[in-house]
């Protein structure tokens, strides 16, 4: 089983960026998909959350209207797009599937000017 998130990087505030979280090893289509997040000296927390088949998603108070999950099973991979970005969205952003207990390496996310 393995996820592996890539789209990180350095972005000025009010910015945007697009994760991809690439899983394989498992039936992808058959399992909600979670993104998490977990800044500096912080705990880890749930950013957002997607259904098997993307049509429920549900989303931490602190990125609403900002951020957007989804998904294409076609291709295995679940996507969190992120807009109006702010300096307290800095953290590393994980992939998890909650079925298998799994998470990936994790993607830097880095909103400074």
């Amino acid at each position: 089983l393995q996820l592996v998130e890539s789209g990180g990087g350095l972005v000025q505030p009010g910015g945007s960026l697009r994760l991809s979280c690439a899983a394989s090893g498992f039936t992808f289509s058959g399992n909600a998909m979670r993104w998490y997040r977990q800044a500096p000296g912080k705990g880890r927390e749930l950013v957002a959350g997607i259904t098997r088949d993307g049509g429920y998603t549900d989303y931490a108070d602190f990125v609403k209207g900002r951020f957007t999950i989804s998904r294409d099973n076609a291709k295995n991979t679940v996507y969190l797009q992120m807009n109006s970005l702010k300096p307290e969205d800095t953290a590393v952003y994980y992939c998890y599937c909650p079925q298998w207990n799994y998470w990936g390496q994790g993607t830097q996310v880095t909103v400074s000017s």
